[in-house]
């Protein structure tokens, strides 16, 4: 079936575009394009395009909740194939400002949750056979 659209960004609100930018652009490469101070866009090489918004009065999503009115999205970021290369990733990200949700039974899960410095959860995931 052909397609209505052609999928362009996923945009996260947040306080300071330009930062939040600069962190994914450390994460997963790229270079953060500021359009002005409300709207910068990051593509990732061989990967999706980031744009970031300033959000007056934001309120970074909360996870877990149990009432569903938490965290709407959250980013997967292929972390490679080992442990030691999870393990490089996670003090890399730690680094650089994020923060650990959950990183309780990864040998069974696979994958670590963080919050991004504005909040957005997001995972590393060990990708076998990739």
């Amino acid at each position: 079936m052909a397609s209505v659209v052609r999928f362009r960004s996923v945009v996260l609100d947040c306080p300071d575009p330009y930062a939040l930018a600069e962190f994914y652009a450390a994460v997963a490469g790229g270079s953060p394009q500021a359009e002005d101070d409300d709207w910068v866009v990051l593509q990732i090489p061989d990967g999706p395009r980031l744009a970031f918004q300033r959000a007056e009065g934001y309120t970074p999503p909360e996870w877990p909740r149990a009432d569903g009115n938490g965290q709407q999205f959250h980013l997967d970021f292929d972390a490679g194939r080992t442990w030691a290369e999870l393990d490089s990733a996670h003090e890399r990200v730690l680094a650089l400002g994020a923060r650990p949700l959950d990183l309780e039974d990864r040998e069974s899960k696979d994958f670590q949750v963080y919050a991004d410095p504005a909040g957005h959860p997001f995972c590393l995931c060990r990708i076998e056979g990739h």
